[in-house]
C-alpha cells in the first residue's frame, strides 16, 4: 500500500526523528543488534555504558535494516518503506545509510571523505592533502597538514572528521571546532593548541608592547 500525497504531507509534519535528524525510520545496529533513532542516539548511549569495553561506536556503512516509524515494518536499508510507500528519508544516501528530510541543509556524498557533508557540494572542495572537504574560500588559500581534520578538537576533544559541528582552519593549517576557537579567543589565547604558532595577526599587539 503506498501513501498518498496527503498523507505524506501529514508524515512529516508528525515529527518523526530525534535531536539530530528529521526522518521517518529508525536504524537496528548491526554491532550490537539495538534499535536506535540513529548512529549518534547510539553513539551516546553506548558512551555512558558503566562497563568499558562494552563502549563502542556504529560503523555507518555497516548498517542493514531499518524499521519505519509509520509503521514499524523492518526492512532492508532504502528510501522508501516496502510496506506503507512512505519516504524514510527526503535525502537518502545508500552508502552511508543516512536519512534526513531537512533537505535545506544541503546534504550530499562525498566520494574521497566516504561521507555524506552538509552545506551544498557547489560550496566546498575536497583537499586531498589535507583528506576533507573545506569551503572554497580556502581552496589555494590555506596551508595544508595532512589529514588535518582526522583527529580530535583540541579544546573539547571530539572527533573533527565527522562532527556534526562547524570547523575553523587556523594559520597554521590545524583545525578545531569553531565555537571552540571562538571560545579559545575571547579567553585571549591566541596561539594553535597543537602547534602553538599564532592564529591571529600579533603584529600590532607586538608593537604595543613594545612601544610601553
Amino acid at each position: 500500500m503506498e501513501a498518498s500525497a496527503n498523507e505524506r504531507l501529514h508524515f512529516g509534519k508528525m515529527g518523526y526523528g530525534c535531536k539530530h535528524y528529521r526522518r521517518r525510520c529508525r536504524i537496528r545496529a548491526p554491532c550490537c543488534n539495538e534499535v536506535f533513532s540513529c548512529r549518534h542516539c547510539h553513539n551516546e548511549a553506548t558512551s555512558m555504558l558503566r562497563n568499558f569495553s562494552d563502549r563502542h561506536e556504529i560503523v555507518r556503512q555497516d548498517v542493514s535494516q531499518v524499521i519505519c516509524s509509520v509503521c514499524d515494518t523492518e526492512q532492508p536499508v532504502a528510501q522508501v518503506c516496502t510496506n506503507c510507500g512512505v519516504s524514510m528519508g527526503e535525502y537518502f544516501c545508500e552508502i552511508c545509510r543516512f536519512y534526513d528530510d531537512d533537505t535545506k541543509k544541503g546534504q550530499f556524498h562525498c566520494d574521497d571523505c566516504g561521507i555524506c557533508r552538509i552545506g551544498g557540494r557547489e560550496n566546498f572542495f575536497h583537499c586531498k592533502k589535507c583528506g576533507s572537504c573545506y569551503s572554497i574560500g580556502l581552496r589555494n588559500n590555506h596551508l595544508c597538514v595532512e589529514n588535518s581534520m582526522r583527529h580530535h578538537c583540541p579544546i573539547c576533544f571530539e572527533y573533527l572528521f565527522d562532527s556534526l559541528k562547524d570547523t575553523a582552519v587556523m594559520k597554521c593549517g590545524h583545525t578545531m571546532h569553531s565555537e571552540c576557537y571562538h571560545e579559545m579567543i575571547k579567553r585571549d589565547k591566541y596561539c594553535c593548541p597543537i602547534c602553538s604558532k599564532s592564529v591571529i595577526d600579533m603584529s600590532k599587539t607586538w608593537q604595543r608592547i613594545d612601544e610601553r
